[in-house]
């Protein structure tokens, strides 16, 4: 362990120490995905024969990945440059490089999700283009036998109504970005927060759920809404003019803690009252001290829209189709990357209010891109920033081998949006339409087998 951090100063430098210069600025991109069996699309267990784990066990004996382990089970794959971790529901997430450009992640992307599909083939299992288990209740859903789990689960429950479906049921896709310094974090950490409406609007993909429509576009965008006040949402101080990252360091020390790490066991903070990370610095914990580590730890379960950390993660899209799962790190990449781009993006939204900002995001987990800003529609401001993102990939002019450049990854949700459509407002349309409420006819509508190649 490193040395008791004392001062709220060691917090600050800790965001300052993840800034870089223009030429090393990348994007990472982490990919969650829910795993049904192909039979009644249900949920995968973790164990058994035709569970998850099994699936990591042919991972492992078929391309060479090395198991991580938690009282015996494998709960993660160590790859040559990214790992696979598995989510409390059982949804699979591969935790991408760290990509010069869009082309890098999607060939990365490209080659997961072939993996997944072959070892899902041979235990009849499939991975669903959807931001949520289709079919299964949470209680039907094994609950991943990770220490972390079995402390955040249960206390889920006494935080807010929708908790343990979050964990359980949801799937999203989250781009990670860089920033040059504190001026330029706070400033795409402000821009990345103030579209978050947009982004759920045209990411939207998880209108179905236990078996049915939900109600919503994006129920995942509705279930995060109730799952902790003290950890998500929109904090209101991004949106002033003097924030910086003094700001996020006093917002994440009033967080309660959910546990320490120490000689690699989980060790559990949760029982009431609680301690937050601000109690903890100043007084520690059964003798422990707090330390830069567990400061890392703590933001790692801040689950606001967009979190701040050695860099920028912009968490609000559901999981996608896979051709379009490269929309969002393309669509922030050209946005957060430049200049012009980020300003115009701002334009967008800037006379929103925090309290407008609030409902319109609630607006739209109902609605989609059927919400309206006053006498605007969501279609039209998502399109909008959309052509922002593009200009800017354009711009940008990273190539691929045809000399392609990245707004390719926006193509066809641009061609969506533009006709009135996200991938929910279509899942909605198929379930009432061709799928005529059958589940099999949506695992096969929804399956990355029928995108195959992407």
């Amino acid at each position: 362990m490193s040395e008791p951090l004392e001062k709220k100063e060691d917090l600050i430098r800790y965001f300052a120490s993840g800034a870089k210069p223009r030429d090393q600025w990348r994007v990472g991109t982490e990919y969650e995905k829910v795993l049904v069996s192909k039979r009644d699309g249900r949920a995968l267990p973790f164990s058994g024969p035709s569970g998850v784990e099994e699936i990591m066990r042919r991972l492992i004996d078929r391309y060479g990945y090395e198991a991580d382990d938690e009282h015996g089970r494998i709960i993660a794959l160590r790859g040559e440059r990214a790992p696979i971790t598995i989510e409390p529901g059982g949804q699979v997430e591969l935790s991408g490089e760290q990509c010069d450009n869009v082309h890098c992640a999607h060939r990365e992307f490209t080659q997961h999700a072939q993996q997944l599909i072959e070892i899902g083939h041979q235990i009849g299992a499939t991975v669903l283009g959807l931001g949520i288990q289709p079919v299964s209740r949470i209680d039907e859903i094994e609950l991943l036998p990770k220490s972390r789990y079995h402390i955040m689960y249960p206390y889920m429950a006494r935080k807010g109504r929708l908790g343990q479906r979050m964990m359980k049921q949801t799937a999203g896709v989250q781009a990670n970005l860089d920033f040059s310094d504190e001026a330029d974090a706070i400033r795409k950490l402000r821009v990345s927060m103030a579209i978050v409406p947009l982004l759920y609007a045209a990411f939207a993909n998880s209108a179905i759920s236990d078996g049915t429509l939900n109600g919503f576009h994006s129920f995942r965008g509705h279930i995060w809404s109730d799952t902790d006040g003290d950890r998500c949402g929109v904090p209101a101080f991004i949106f002033r003019d003097d924030a910086g990252f003094e700001d996020y360091a006093e917002y994440a020390l009033d967080v309660p803690m959910y546990f320490i790490l120490r000689d690699h066991r989980y060790v559990d903070l949760t029982v009431p009252p609680g301690i937050t990370f601000r109690q903890y610095m100043a007084r520690g914990w059964n003798g422990q001290r707090a330390s830069i580590e567990d400061w890392s730890n703590h933001l790692t379960t801040i689950f606001t829209e967009v979190r701040l950390k050695k860099y920028v993660e912009i968490r609000t899209a559901d999981s996608q189709p896979p051709a379009l799962m490269l929309a969002l790190p393309a669509l922030l990449k050209g946005v957060l990357y430049d200049n012009d781009c980020l300003a115009a993006a701002w334009d967008l939204v800037k006379r929103w209010s925090y309290p407008e900002r609030i409902e319109l995001t609630r607006m739209a987990h109902k609605s989609g891109l059927e919400t309206r800003a006053g006498r605007v529609s969501f279609k039209e401001l998502s399109l909008e920033l959309l052509q922002i993102g593009s200009s800017g990939l354009v711009r940008q002019r990273a190539l691929n081998e045809r000399g392609e450049d990245e707004s390719i990854y926006l193509l066809r949700l641009i061609d969506l949006v533009r006709s009135g459509h996200s991938p929910a407002s279509l899942s909605i349309e198929n379930w009432k339409g061709r799928w005529n409420y059958d589940v099999a006819r949506l695992v096969e509508g929804t399956s990355y087998e029928a995108e195959a190649p992407f």
